[in-house]
């Protein structure tokens, strides 16, 4: 009888999916989502799997499934918070060997279909997973459509401190002085600076596992942004998650603040 349920369920939730893809106006889809899939680790334990590679690399199989979802919409940018400047001090040697060849591997294998880009620092990262993420970036430099950012050795304090540091850099070597500056400072310069300068602030931030807090990542970004919170833990996220998120954005009245 239990498989009999599930084969009732699946073409039930295919239908459901149809009608929610297509109820979605593309006027009100985001142009930008960042998404933090978190749970990989909680995945694999409650899967008896004997390490939290195996998690991680079913979350890196999801994000390609996710990057998919997205494209086929037509939403110009996501960026995956793949990992933490946070977890470079937080994770066991082990654990952060497998991660590193899990995401240069990732890197290659989205710049098949999209462009890439590294948003982060490069300290604390080795070269193996640095030239990876380069080779990634020049696959698919010249790719169309979705613009996908990878934040690797990414925290959102360090991005902004990095930022003013860029923009006192440049002023000084432009001959400026400090009093000029603190005249010339403002957000629209700083957001120039950032990682992701150039490109749309995310109007939707996604978290998985039931977690709700943003774990430094694009603090600066987000400050307008919309959140929605995903009970499943990250492997487990599905279509059906995704497209209910993009109708709960479409349906809310966004005030920038006010």
């Amino acid at each position: 009888m239990r498989g009999r349920g599930v084969r009732l369920r699946r073409p039930f939730y295919s239908v459901y999916q149809r009608r929610l893809r297509h109820n979605l106006s593309a006027s009100a889809l985001p142009r930008h989502i960042a998404m933090i899939l978190d749970g990989n680790r909680r995945w694999a334990k409650l899967a008896g799997l004997e390490s939290p590679a195996h998690g991680h690399r079913a979350g890196a199989d999801k994000l390609i499934e996710f990057a998919g979802w997205v494209d086929a919409l037509r939403i110009p940018h996501v960026t995956f918070y793949l990992l933490s400047s946070d977890n470079l001090r937080g994770r066991t040697s082990d654990e952060l060997t497998d991660l590193f060849d899990i995401i240069g591997t990732l890197a290659v294998d989205l710049s098949t279909r999209w462009r890439v880009q590294h948003v982060g620092t490069t300290e604390g990262l080795p070269e193996a997973l640095l030239a990876a993420l380069r080779a990634a970036e020049a696959r698919g430099a010249d790719k169309p459509g979705l613009h996908i950012n990878l934040a690797v050795g990414y925290g959102g304090r360090t991005e902004i401190a990095h930022a003013m540091r860029s923009i006192v850099h440049a002023h000084e070597a432009a001959g400026g002085t400090l009093n000029d500056l603190a005249d010339q400072l403002d957000p629209e310069l700083i957001a120039r600076h950032l990682y992701t300068g150039g490109q749309p602030d995310p109007d939707l931030v996604i978290r998985t596992s039931g977690e709700q807090r943003l774990s430094d990542f694009m603090v600066w970004q987000s400050a307008h942004s919309e959140f929605y919170f995903v009970e499943a833990l990250g492997p487990d996220l599905r279509e059906v998650d995704f497209l209910r998120a993009l109708r709960s954005y479409a349906l809310r009245q966004r005030r920038y603040g006010g």
